[in-house]
This record gives C-alpha cells, sequence and structure tokens, in this order.
C-alpha cells in the first residue's frame, strides 16, 4: 500500500509539472509575455531617450551657466585666480546634479546611488589625501592670496609668473617657457616670494674693486651711471655705498629704484654700463688669479 501511495503521488507531481509547463509555453500565455516584453522594452526606450534628452539639454544649459557666471565674475572685483577656482567648482556640481537626474529618469534608486557614493568618496578621499590636501590648498591660496594670476613669484628652486590657479595645482610659466605645475598642499606650506606683488622694486648690485682704487672715484662713477640710466625712478633714494672690506677687494653696493617690469632689463644694464665705466677710468675689478712659477 505503502509503493503504491508514492507511485500515485509522483503521478501526480508529474502531472502537475506538465500542466505547468503547457500553461507556461501555451499560445496565451507565450503572446502575455510578449506583450508584457514589449511594454518593458518600449517604456525602457523612452526612459532611454528621455534621459539622453536631458543629458545633452543639460549639457547645453550647463555651458550656458557657465560662460554667464564666469562673464559676470570676471566684471567683478574679483581675482582672475578666484574666478577660475569658482567657475571649475560650480561646473563640477552642475554635472554632478545633471549625472543624479539621467541616473533618476533611467528607473535606479538615487538614495542607494548616493549611499554608494558616499562610501565611494569616503575610500577615494582616504587614497587621495595628497589630492584632498591639494583641494584645501587651493582654497587657502584663493583666500589669504599671497600671489595671484600675472604676479612672479619664486618658491624653493621654482620661479615663474602665475599663469592659473586650478583646483589642485597652480601653474607657473619660467622665463624660458617652461610651464611648472606646483600642488597647492605643498605651495600653500611653503616660503614663497613674490616679486610681482608691488609695482617698484630695488636693485641691488655689489661690485668689487682693487684696494689701491680710489674709493671716491668708483663711487661717482657708479652716480653717474645709475642718474643716466632711463629706467631708473628719480624720486626714489639712490645709494652708492661701501658694502664691506673683503679679502681681495672693496665691494662697493648700488641702490636704486625701479617700476618691477623694468628690473631685469635695468639690472643687465647697469652691470655692463659698471664694467664698462670702470675700464674707461684704469679702475680695477679684481678677480681670481694663479700664478706659476717655473723651475
Amino acid at each position: 500500500m505503502g509503493f503504491i501511495g508514492l507511485v500515485a503521488d509522483a503521478a501526480t507531481t508529474i502531472q502537475q509539472e506538465t500542466d505547468e509547463i503547457t500553461r507556461f509555453f501555451s499560445i496565451a500565455h507565450v503572446k502575455q509575455l510578449l506583450n508584457d516584453l514589449g511594454n518593458w522594452s518600449v517604456s525602457l526606450i523612452g526612459k532611454i531617450v528621455i534621459a539622453v534628452l536631458i543629458w545633452f539639454i543639460g549639457k547645453k544649459i550647463i555651458r550656458v551657466l557657465d560662460k554667464l557666471v564666469k562673464k559676470m565674475l570676471d566684471r567683478s572685483t574679483l581675482d582672475k585666480g578666484v574666478v577660475n577656482f569658482v567657475v571649475s567648482v560650480l561646473k563640477f556640481v552642475m554635472y554632478a546634479i545633471l549625472i543624479m537626474i539621467v541616473v533618476d529618469k533611467l528607473g535606479f534608486q538615487t538614495t542607494s546611488l548616493l549611499t554608494l557614493f558616499g562610501s565611494a568618496a569616503l575610500a577615494i578621499g582616504m587614497s587621495l589625501q595628497g589630492s584632498l590636501s591639494n583641494f584645501a590648498g587651493g582654497i587657502l591660496i584663493l583666500i589669504f592670496k599671497p600671489f595671484k594670476v600675472g604676479d612672479y613669484i619664486i618658491v624653493g628652486t621654482n620661479e615663474g609668473t602665475v599663469k592659473s590657479i586650478e583646483i589642485l595645482y597652480t601653474r607657473l610659466v619660467t622665463i624660458d617657457n617652461k610651464v611648472v605645475m606646483l600642488p597647492n598642499g605643498s605651495l600653500s606650506n611653503s616660503s614663497i616670494v613674490n616679486v610681482g606683488a608691488e609695482n617698484t622694486r630695488r636693485i641691488d648690485i655689489q661690485i668689487g674693486i682693487g684696494y689701491s682704487s680710489d674709493i671716491p672715484k668708483a663711487k661717482k662713477l657708479l652716480e653717474q651711471v645709475i642718474n643716466s640710466e632711463k629706467g631708473i625712478l628719480k624720486d626714489k633714494d639712490i645709494l652708492v655705498v661701501v658694502k664691506s672690506l673683503d679679502e681681495s677687494c672693496v665691494t662697493l653696493e648700488t641702490r636704486a629704484w625701479v617700476n618691477t617690469a623694468d628690473y631685469w632689463n635695468v639690472r643687465f644694464n647697469l652691470l655692463e654700463r659698471y664694467k664698462n665705466i670702470f675700464d674707461e677710468n684704469g679702475i680695477e675689478i679684481p678677480f681670481n688669479q694663479i700664478d706659476v712659477h717655473m723651475k
């Protein structure tokens, strides 16, 4: 009896499975599946089309807003570096919002996506501490303004004209037209010499003369050169002094003021003219010499 019952149960199970398979592959059910698939496909295609339209329209809107904000900030008194920084951050935020809208239109849960992004941002932040330091350094530079775009700065072994202050890096262009990218993090913690911060600079030039030379005459000749140099600002102090008595020479120093933009041209001219006028008047400029005696 038990065996017959097991056979009956098995037969019932097989019949149920057969009925289920028959129902699944029935014409009515297949039509229903195809209909559902078609509706889902149409819905998905519709979502994709809407998301693509939102993306392209959003990009155009962002470009227009980007240009509008930049134009408004350019008219303000804000530094050019601050303007570029604000525009970059605003552009990033607008694109982030646009991506969230597109993802939402595709049917994804933005709340879970935000949680995922938050976790990813935390992990990325831990691995990119240097970049975060650069970002914070960029903000400090823009707030405290140790320099601005167009200034000539010296940082360690690097020097050049500041071309842009970006989110993570500050871009310098050297005199020989090389581009130097300085991380804002280390830059904000470094000693910075801002050569172009003021409109005028003082040129200090040291030149040695022999102990047998006529010091008053040498000073007078240097004063003549300075007073005849076009780039020198005559309304500021001009000094020619004995700076030090060194082992092999008497060191004179000249001090004169020029416009910052004229600094190097005037300095080069003065050096050349100092040498020429000393040669013309017999003022010795000592230099290291070696006497070799042959036996």
